[in-house]
């Protein structure tokens, strides 16, 4: 088959490539790129299976709270998945004071501000400290080069943004869905801090969760067995993700603008190592690395399942 994948509906995200596939489908490509203030950065060993493979995981383990759009997943790095209609909010659930993008709730709390995203938060809240009970944070999904902006809860239905009855129904998957995964990151030593979920619409209406859950890049997972002594130093929770890169980008003074300087080598390390170890706590599993598919692979695949 001669197939040039420039002909296909082919969307490249900041960590995901995407290509639509026949009866409705999508080949969903994870890459080891990583992004901090909202551009690609560099990239971590391993990043892009850690993603992939967790997010399969966790899927299975929730089917029963939400119905998500897996459909299959060949390849270490590959999932094939439904083409839903994504929902235009970002679902974030938090079960901590914490934070620090204009989306946060620990700045401004820590500025004065107690009514946010809805709710009136209590005085006496320590950062990094267990909210009274999780709050729904919803944001609206950034168009390029833009910003996710907070909207209330009842703003997401009020503004028309979701239908109501729908944005109950997402409302509900959401905190049972933060529920589970705070079980699940309790036992393997970690606390959920907080998370982001996207839901998109089957073709038939179907509510779907889609996108990825409880992985680095969408969660933060702080180990348990450092937390209280790291707070009482005045530090900041030991959190496994990209962390280290984050850190290094602020020692060598980057805040964003312009190109990003060159990410020591010791900081990629460190972080491809975390991606590891919350994938291997979490599920139990050996990490066995995969090897990223590469342009003839993925004509292989495009070939095998089929083009619109």
């Amino acid at each position: 088959m001669d197939l040039s994948l420039d002909l296909l509906d082919h969307r490249r995200g900041k960590v995901r490539d995407t290509y639509l596939l026949s009866e409705g489908k999508r080949l969903l490509i994870t890459s080891d790129r990583i992004s901090a203030f909202d551009r690609v950065i560099g990239s971590v060993p391993h990043k892009g299976q850690v993603l992939n493979q967790l997010s399969a995981w966790w899927f299975e383990r929730t089917a029963d709270v939400v119905a998500n759009h897996v459909i299959s997943v060949p390849d270490p790095n590959v999932t094939i998945a439904v083409d839903a209609n994504p929902l235009p909010v970002e679902v974030v659930v938090r079960g901590r004071l914490t934070g620090s993008t204009s989306t946060s709730i620990l700045p401004r709390y820590e500025a004065g501000e107690r009514d946010m995203y809805g709710y009136t938060l209590p005085d006496g809240l320590e950062p990094h400290g267990a909210l009274p009970e999780p709050l729904i944070t919803p944001t609206t999904k950034a168009t390029e080069g833009g910003h996710d902006e907070p909207i209330s809860v009842a703003g997401v239905a009020d503004t028309g943004l979701v239908e109501a009855g729908l944005w109950a129904e997402v409302q509900k998957a959401a905190m049972a869905l933060f529920l589970r995964g705070t079980e699940v990151a309790a036992v393997a030593g970690f606390v959920l801090a907080d998370t982001k979920y996207e839901f998109g619409l089957a073709p038939d209406g179907t509510l779907l969760l889609i996108d990825e859950v409880h992985t680095p890049d969408s969660s933060r997972f702080w180990a348990v067995d450092s937390l209280v002594e790291r707070l009482e130093q005045g530090l900041s929770p030991e959190s496994f993700d990209k962390e280290p890169v984050r850190l290094a980008l602020r020692d060598l003074g980057y805040k964003g603008e312009g190109s990003p300087p060159e990410l020591p080598a010791e900081a990629i390390d460190a972080a491809s190592e975390r991606y590891v170890a919350l994938y291997e706590r979490l599920t139990g599993l050996d990490f066995v690395p995969g090897t990223q598919p590469a342009g003839d692979r993925i004509k292989a695949m495009v070939a095998e399942l089929g083009t619109p």
